[in-house]
């Protein structure tokens, strides 16, 4: 672990998000800064926003796509927190976002899931997974970034918050036993179209969240519990489980829309404004 002190590197990166202000990268300040450092400076900016009155809510993951691990020295994929104050509901499917407050900001669109009870240990298949799910929903993952150009390394992706600025959540399909089965094929599958304005910007797929959203959750699972001192996944967890698509710059003024065919969620549409 770098010997950077993680309670500084909170300090900063919670600084650098207040003053809408880029900082370098903490990778390249210190070769030693890995993702074990950087889940301690995480657990140092999950102990501020308590202490400040929010609650964790959730998980989103990052780097959901095992053709990047080798190249990124990882041999899992990564997570945040997300805060009581960080997620929304679009009941209706229509939410408005504002991003006053952010630098550049991108959307993702992702499967989210919620969770009914914590996962039983080694049920990474898809339907053991489903099994503690409560219901799924089509989300929109509204990211942020602090470093130049948006280049950086997991560790850095891990200790900026895992890059969460907030989490729009669509019209929830609650999951019963008997829906298992077909819910298991049909999320490796499914196919997402992203628009902006009316305008279809790019498609997606389940599979490109590690070859399924619920395999992704189980990833997820497994990692939180292989690693000391993590806090485990907990009924009535949020996770958000990985984008779809790529990753695509937002402005106010536009109207981002997702739409899916091959799985039975709602389609979601967010205003953006300053």
């Amino acid at each position: 672990m770098a010997s950077i002190d993680p309670r500084h590197l909170a300090g900063e990166i919670a600084s650098a998000y207040r003053d809408r202000r880029e900082i370098p990268t903490l990778s390249s300040r210190d070769s030693a800064f890995d993702v074990d450092a950087a889940y301690a400076v995480d657990a140092e900016l999950v102990k501020r926003r308590r202490a400040d009155g929010h609650r964790t809510v959730g998980r989103k993951v990052g780097f959901a796509n095992k053709a990047m691990w080798r190249a990124l020295k990882l041999d899992t994929l990564v997570w945040a927190p997300m805060y009581d104050d960080t997620v929304r509901y679009a009941g209706d499917g229509l939410s408005t976002l504002s991003i006053a407050k952010m630098m550049s900001p991108k959307i993702e669109p992702e499967i989210v899931f919620k969770l009914r009870r914590p996962l039983e240990p080694g049920a990474e298949d898809a339907a053991a997974v489903l099994d503690s799910v409560e219901w799924l929903a089509l989300g929109f993952e509204i990211i942020d970034c602090v470093f130049p150009d948006w280049k950086f390394q997991p560790a850095d992706f891990v200790a900026s918050l895992g890059l969460h600025a907030a989490l729009v959540v669509g019209a929830p399909l609650e999951i019963e036993s008997s829906m298992i089965p077909a819910l298991a094929e049909a999320l490796p599958r499914f196919k997402v179209r992203l628009m902006k304005n009316g305008e279809l910007v790019e498609e997606g797929s389940g599979k490109n969240s590690l070859r399924s959203p619920a395999l992704c959750l189980g990833e997820l699972g497994a990692a939180i519990a292989r690693r000391a001192g993590a806090e485990p996944l907990a009924a009535g967890e949020l996770i958000s489980s990985g984008t779809l698509t790529t990753s695509r710059p937002i402005a106010a003024g536009e109207r981002w829309s997702a739409a899916v065919d091959g799985l039975d969620v709602a389609a979601l549409t967010v205003d953006v404004y300053s």
